[in-house]
């Protein structure tokens, strides 16, 4: 009589989120194996001997999508008892933001299909991947108003309009423009650039970009970021 097999194999997933035209999207990939073969689902895998979490993570991106994300950080462990049907899994899960434009994604290795999909329309998925991605995109609305991470989503140079419509978009919600705008520069971690650009409507708008430098400098010192 064999013993009762007791291992536990470790994944990590990755909650990718992208933003572009004034709409928040999220990284699939289409299975090309089972379980859920042909059903989309978060990019990643199985970590292997030698590599930690992150680069597991990160590592999983580059197969399968194409894609590196600067800004990367641990969400939550997922350990439900039959969340995978082949065996025991527990799964890290990370939460990535970046610029689509940056990358020409491509599927790989375990995926046969990468696409960007928008958070409002997502496809049905495999796994437990429904909780992972609303838990990633809680955290993402919730941090948003305590770090500038949005940032990470906009390009290196934008017009601050740009920046409301992200802050609106993500949260659902309105903001009083010149106090919005008057809170966001009054915290001295975007620097104003001589450029401007000509929308088809209106005045010429200013470019900004980020002190990132200033910002961690500043949070060192104590610096509050709140923009509720």
């Amino acid at each position: 009589m064999s013993s009762p097999d007791y291992s536990i194999k470790l994944t990590v997933d990755a909650v990718v989120f992208g933003y572009r035209e004034g709409q928040l999207f999220l990284a699939l990939i289409n299975r090309k194996y089972e379980p859920f073969r042909g059903q989309w689902a978060l990019p990643g895998g199985f970590v292997l001997p030698d590599e930690d979490l992150e680069g597991a993570v990160q590592r999983e991106l580059r197969e399968e999508t194409g894609i590196q994300t600067r800004f990367l950080e641990q969400l939550y462990t997922f350990g439900a008892v039959e969340r995978d049907p082949r065996q025991r899994i527990v799964s890290v899960a990370y939460m990535g933001l970046l610029r689509p434009s940056d990358f020409q994604i491509v599927a790989s290795t375990d995926a046969q299909d990468v696409a960007w999909f928008r958070v409002d329309a997502l496809p049905p998925l495999a796994f437990d991947h429904s909780e992972i991605i609303q838990m990633g995109l809680q955290r993402l609305r919730n941090k948003l108003t305590y770090e500038p991470i949005g940032l990470n989503l906009l390009d290196e140079k934008f017009p601050f309009s740009d920046l409301e419509r992200l802050y609106a978009t993500i949260l659902n919600r309105a903001f009083d423009r010149r106090n919005f705008r008057k809170k966001f520069l009054g915290f001295g971690i975007l620097t104003e650039l001589p450029e401007k650009i000509s929308p088809d409507k209106g005045r010429p708008a200013s470019l900004y970009t980020f002190d990132r430098e200033r910002y961690e400098t500043m949070q060192k010192e104590g610096f509050l970021f709140d923009i509720r």
